[in-house]
């Protein structure tokens, strides 16, 4: 009786901040609307160029349009732009397909965008598999995270995947257009005159040092980029390590579903890769990262991790961590896309912005960003006003806001409350969000709903954020408001808050909640000659 009497408050409370939200939806797609008029769907046209010019290296020529990096951004956008007709020179490290453990799951969100960008079948013939949702498990408590589908067709799912195919996939679907060339070489710099940048320079597979040039150059070379500082506020953070490696002979506990165990010292995430193979990561704090090459960490995962691990997954887990060179780590890197604005050239994917990797969000944010910049770049007839272009271009950090900032805060947020179980205010943040998807429901949907990528709404993150700290509080006090359990409760707020307030301040209260206010929102197209 409690329980629904919270409920209730929580539902009155969900109405009101509804309603808000509903009014601002219809006045930004009433302006969405109207400047779709203004992006009619025509090609890019070549540009008139003589290749020369200062730099290093031989000059190779003029295209449209150069993209650094060939990974999921990249090669997405290089299919994108050359099948609307530019002239496409993508130029990439290492076109041999990698054996990484990033970007191994694509949620629903980010499969719609892939079909938005005529890209889907890229997830056919490589052993994808289907994913449903995530089993969240603490202390034996098992809660169900369904991903919101019912309005989609039946294909519309999450992915999880080798990324090596993947990747693979998407270069060959870019390379398989004629004004598409895509070159394996290393870009060592980009060419700037005056303060706009004019091309690259890079070296070629055999190590000769070769200059492009181009009136725009796409930077999206991944979150080792070494271009990034010059385009953006580079600050990264890395509050922990994945390790990661490969189960064989067992299965998840309920098929077609990931599961993240929240255990003390770490979070452990699986999910399957292919038809006989599942991905284990263990979250590791950087702090205490033990090392990898002494045996330091098969102990550490031997001793401290498998206990809390599924009992249908330990002896496939004791395996995995004792068979030789199947240990791998990489860095969860945290950036906020701050952009230094600099005529000529463009920085997206992970070069850009960066969250924890514990929601699976990176590619969703990839695919969504690279529908914008299309979309975006698809009324231009001349590309040579680098100025013009690049202050045209400043409404794509607004019009990604929705996408990006509501996965970022999500993934960056409950990173935090998944790495603190020692703290009492965090561990009733953790019971609290157990019990709030288990209340199912519009709870359990919102919230999913948010993490798949299918509801990019800053508005409806923060109405699931309040509803969620106001159901904690009030299970704290039941079954009497003793001043304990109001003093639990003012903490639970408290550090609610001080989890959740930074973060949303570091994506940008403006750009995320009054977007219309943003002057750079109201771009036109820069009305150049068409040749």
């Amino acid at each position: 009786m409690a329980e629904q009497y919270i409920v209730g408050v929580a539902g009155v409370i969900a109405f009101l901040l509804g309603f808000v939200f509903l009014v601002r939806s219809w006045g930004l797609s009433k302006l969405k609307r109207a400047a779709s008029m203004e992006f009619p769907k025509e090609n890019c046209v070549n540009k008139n160029g003589n290749g020369e010019g200062e730099g290093e290296g031989e000059a190779v020529g003029t295209t449209e349009i150069i993209i650094v990096g060939a990974g999921v951004a990249g090669a997405a956008l290089a299919y994108s732009l050359g099948k609307d007709g530019c002239q496409v020179q993508v130029i990439e490290r290492d076109l041999n397909a990698l054996n990484r453990f990033a970007g191994e799951l694509l949620m629903p969100g980010g499969y719609l965008k892939l079909i938005e960008l005529g890209l889907v079948d890229c997830v056919d013939e490589i052993d994808a598999q289907q994913i449903l949702g995530y089993t969240l498990n603490k202390d034996g408590k098992e809660a169900l995270i369904s991903f919101s589908l019912e309005k989609f067709q039946s294909h519309v799912v999450g992915r999880t995947f080798h990324n090596g195919r993947f990747v693979q996939r998407l270069r060959k679907k870019a390379a398989s257009l004629h004004n598409v060339s895509l070159e394996q070489g290393t870009v060592t710099s980009l060419l700037e005159e005056n303060g706009i940048v004019k091309g690259v320079h890079y070296k070629d597979k055999s190590g000769q040092l070769l200059t492009a040039y181009a009136p725009l150059t796409i930077v999206c070379d991944g979150c080792f980029s070494n271009l990034r500082r010059s385009l953006c506020h580079s600050k990264v953070d890395i509050p922990s390590y994945f390790v990661g490696f490969i189960l064989t002979n067992c299965k998840l506990p309920k098929e077609k579903y990931g599961a993240l165990i929240l255990a003390d010292p770490s979070p452990i995430l699986f999910y399957p890769i292919s038809s006989t193979e599942i991905r284990c990561l263990v979250d590791v704090p950087s702090q205490n990262l033990p090392s990898v090459s002494n045996g330091e960490m098969a102990h550490y995962l031997k001793t401290l991790v498998a206990p809390k691990v599924l009992p249908e997954l330990y002896n496939s887990f004791i395996s995995a961590v004792e068979k030789k060179g199947n240990i791998r780590i990489m860095p969860n890197k945290i950036m906020a896309g701050a952009p230094h604005l600099t005529p000529g050239a463009f920085l997206i994917g992970d070069a850009f912005n960066m969250r924890h990797a514990i929601t699976a969000g990176g590619m969703t944010v990839a695919l969504s960003d690279v529908v914008i910049l299309r979309d975006l770049l698809r009324p231009l007839h001349d590309l040579s006003d680098a100025s013009a272009i690049c202050k045209y271009l400043e409404s794509f950090y607004t019009l990604r806001k929705p996408m990006s900032s509501t996965i970022n805060t999500l993934a960056n947020v409950l990173h935090k409350v998944f790495s603190a179980p020692s703290d009492p205010a965090m561990e009733n943040l953790q019971q609290t969000l157990l019990g709030y998807l288990k209340l199912g429901g519009v709870f359990s949907s919102g919230v999913s709903a948010l993490l798949s990528g299918l509801c990019p709404r800053p508005l409806s993150l923060v109405f699931h954020f309040i509803v969620m700290a106001m159901y904690g509080v009030g299970q704290l006090l039941l079954p009497f408001p003793s001043p304990k359990r109001l003093l639990d409760g003012a903490k639970l707020l408290w550090v609610a808050s001080s989890v959740f307030l930074p973060i949303i301040h570091s994506e940008g209260v403006r750009q995320m909640f009054f977007p219309l206010t943003v002057p750079a929102y109201y771009r036109t197209p820069p009305k150049g000659k068409k040749i």
